[in-house]
Formats: structure tokens, sequence, C-alpha cells
């Protein structure tokens, strides 16, 4: 028997602009990034959803890509860069005196727009993050690389050739494969950088599935310069423009009914 459309349960999305600290991945308040003497970011402030896909969506040069590099601290390898402002993981300081900047990466793995496997073979790719934490039993080894390709969708692709080079995956395997080598060491957050710009449609449409994915068991923050991408991938989207955020809410209410008229001008193709 049917339910009547008044006893379905809508899951209604989070209001992003209060969400509780249980619910909150990352939080990045009053941010504000320099190199040298010219300023990037402008005070960025936002939540980041856990078990979800955040988008960053704007024109090339906004800031995307910058304030993903905060969250883990990539920024700290560019000479003359300086950060004001908090990021919190898990309502932990990111920038504390304390916190272990290797152990910080670990837990907030990163693949980028090129595919960038290591030469090696796929299975010494996998492993690796797992090796450099001193990991030398080789059942776990073996274990972790297994769930790891599978996580990546790639298990059934590759198993019978872990020990060939990973340079000879085609393009949409290799960035795959980086992926499995990310998640390999059981991060909190995967951050993907432009994750499918240089690949085939095909080899997008694989990566966008295996996102979906993703989320059931990280919290997944992507930086696209493809609309519909984000579009189709995403829970929350925040619009980026000359360095600050314009507009942060649900997918579904960025792209249909923005609220601010510079958000409604981008997807629309009038500004860029």
């Amino acid at each position: 028997m049917y339910s009547s459309p008044a006893t379905i349960n809508v899951l209604k999305p989070l209001d992003v602009a209060n969400l509780p600290a249980g619910k909150t991945a990352i939080e990045i308040e009053n941010l504000n990034l320099f190199y040298r003497q010219k300023q990037v970011l402008h005070d960025i402030s936002m939540r980041i959803p856990k078990g979800k896909v955040t988008a960053f969506i704007g024109p090339s040069g906004c800031g995307k890509s910058t304030i993903m590099r905060s969250v883990n601290r990539m920024n700290d390898l560019i000479e003359g860069c300086k950060v004001e402002g908090n990021i919190r993981l898990l309502g932990k300081d990111i920038y504390d005196e304390e916190v272990d900047v290797s152990a910080l990466r670990r837990r907030i793995g990163m693949v980028f727009q090129k595919p960038n496997p290591f030469p090696k073979t796929i299975y010494e790719n996998v492993v690796f993050g797992l090796r450099l934490q001193g990991i030398r039993n080789s059942r776990v080894l073996d274990d972790c690389c297994e769930q790891a390709l599978r996580g990546a969708g790639l298990w059934d692709e590759v198993k019978n050739r872990l020990h060939e080079n990973a340079v000879n995956l085609a393009a949409g395997q290799q960035q795959r494969l980086v992926i499995a080598r990310a998640i390999a060491i059981e991060p909190e957050v995967l951050l993907l950088d432009e994750p499918t710009s240089s690949l085939d449609p095909i080899s997008t449409l694989t990566i966008e599935e295996l996102i979906n994915d993703l989320k059931t068991k990280y919290t997944v923050v992507i930086v696209t310069h493809n609309m519909q991408q984000a579009a189709r991938v995403s829970d929350y989207t925040a619009f980026v423009h000359m360095g600050r955020i314009v507009e942060y809410a649900d997918t579904d209410t960025v792209f249909t009914s923005p609220k601010e008229k510079k958000t409604e001008d981008y997807i629309t193709g009038r500004i860029g």
C-alpha cells in the first residue's frame, strides 16, 4: 500500500549558516590570506557539513583553490603567504602551534586536477602513505590496498596488474588511483581540486559517480570550474568571486533560486 504524500518524510537540506558543531567537519572563521602584500582571500567564514559534498564554484583566479589549500595548510609551502583567522577541523584549530602538519594532511587528503601517480607500481602507489606511517605487515598492506582500490572503483580493472607501473594507466584510471592513494590512509576529509578537468567525458562520469559513493565515508570538498558538475555531484555549493564568498547554501537553492544577484549573473553567464 502506497503512503500518501502527507506521510512521506522529506529530508530538508541543512542550514549551513547555522550548522551545529556536531554536524560540522570544517569551520572557517574570518579567514584572510595574503601573498606578500596582495590580499587574495577576504573574510571567509563558513561551515562545511560532515558526510556531504560541498562544491566551490567561481571564475578562474577567484580564490576557490586557495580556500581549499588553506584547509590542509598546503599554502604553508608558498613563500610569503600569510594567513589570518581560524580554521577548525572537527572543532580543533589546524593552525595551533602544537598541530603536526604532516598528521593533519593525513586526516585531510587532497587530489589535484592533473593525475600525479608516482613512478612506482600500482600497489606501491596505494600503500605509499601506509609505509610512511611505518606499516610493514604485508597482509595489512595487501588488505588496505584492495579496500582502497575498491573504494576508488578501480579494483576490478587492476587487480591482476598491481605490480605494473602506474604511469601506464589511462588518465581516468590514474585519477582514481590517486584517489585510492588518498583514501588508503583513511582521512576524515577528501579535497578534490578540479579532479576531472583533464579527463574525457566517460572518465569524468566515472569520477562523478565515485564522488557520490565517497561521501558515504568521507566529507568531500570539490573545486570545479564546471557548474553542471557542481549541480550534479554536490549537496552544498559556495560561489566565490574576487576572494569572497558571495553565496553559500544547498546546491538546489544556489542554482535554482539564488539570493544574490551576482550569483545569478554568474550562473546565467552574465559574468565569468
